[in-house]
């Protein structure tokens, strides 16, 4: 199995791609140990000394670390991925995950802005950021504000104000002219 690696624009993260599918659908962000208990994957690369966070994508999984060296960390972050897909144990524990979870704060109650920004999300931006091991989730929309939250190499990145303030609300702007705001929850 060869398990190919990409550095992302965040220094502190790293994208694995193992060569075949990680998660049928959605995404999920562990931020801790704790959080990873359902997913035996993530479980076993919390347990490598310097890992931060785990986000696990549909054919990707994007690992951040905290203060150590990538080129201590990426052999033992290998090593488990590789034994994980060779054991063919489950990504997700059974009945462990709500994949139906609508969390999402809709504070405005007109969907057909609600609507158009999703499809602007999902068809212009979660693309790309999926191509540095990141994703932004919608979580809602108040009065021309659009709130946003950040996972994998983009949560915590230097860029992602920059990408968020200027990429995403240019994006927005042209297509959802509703818009006036975009703020990280």
């Amino acid at each position: 199995m060869f398990i190919q690696t990409e550095s992302t624009p965040n220094p502190d993260t790293m994208k694995f791609i193992p060569g075949r599918v990680v998660l049928e659908r959605g995404t999920v962000h562990f931020s801790n140990a704790e959080e990873a208990l359902i997913s035996p994957l993530a479980s076993r690369i919390f347990e490598i000394s310097g890992v931060s966070s785990v986000y696990l994508g549909y054919d990707f999984i994007t690992v951040a670390k905290n203060t150590c060296d990538w080129d201590q960390l990426k052999p033992p972050i290998l090593g488990v991925i590789m034994e994980h897909f060779i054991s063919d144990s489950p990504v997700i524990s059974d009945g462990c995950f709500d994949w139906n979870d609508s969390s999402n704060e809709s504070y405005e109650c007109d969907s057909n802005i609600i609507n158009k920004i999703k499809d602007v999300l999902d068809k212009r931006v979660r693309p790309a950021v999926a191509r540095d091991g990141g994703d932004i989730v919608f979580k809602g929309y108040r009065e021309g504000t659009v709130f946003l939250r950040m996972q994998g190499s983009c949560s915590g990145c230097p860029s992602a104000t920059d990408t968020l303030k200027y990429g995403v609300m240019n994006i927005m702007n042209h297509f959802v002219p509703e818009v006036n705001d975009i703020r990280l929850v």
